[in-house]
């Protein structure tokens, strides 16, 4: 998937934390001028964005779901998208599950994994 600025990403494992992973992820997208919104299923805010709940929250639905979650939530991340019909999922490091990279597979969910979007997009 060729991902521009203006595509919507939603950003799921956005934590509060400054020191987390989805943190800085969801920050420096922001700041590079990307159409991010960020999941915690806990709710909050990050640079003074509010964060949403679930991916079925979102209106309209995410070109690209980015997963910054444990292994052990990435199927149920990738599930979710399924059910809602996105398409396009970049599981970032650390993120890698088979079971999910399986499921992708086998319902046509177009996934990236082993590469980190940030460095692609020449962010990091």
């Amino acid at each position: 998937m060729n991902v521009q600025k203006n595509t919507p990403i939603a950003v799921v494992g956005v934590s509060n934390n400054p020191e987390k992973y989805g943190h800085r992820v969801f920050k420096d997208l922001l700041h590079a001028g990307y159409t991010v919104t960020g999941i915690n299923p806990k709710g909050g805010t990050v640079e003074g964005e509010t964060l949403v709940t679930s991916l079925k929250e979102l209106i309209p639905k995410p070109e690209l779901a980015l997963i910054v979650v444990p292994p052990e939530i990435a199927l149920e991340v990738i599930k979710e998208c399924h059910t809602l019909g996105i398409k396009n999922v970049w599981m970032q490091p650390g993120a890698q599950s088979k079971e999910a990279k399986k499921f992708a597979d086998e319902n046509k969910i177009e996934l990236t994994a082993n590469a980190c979007f940030m460095v692609h997009k020449h962010l990091w």
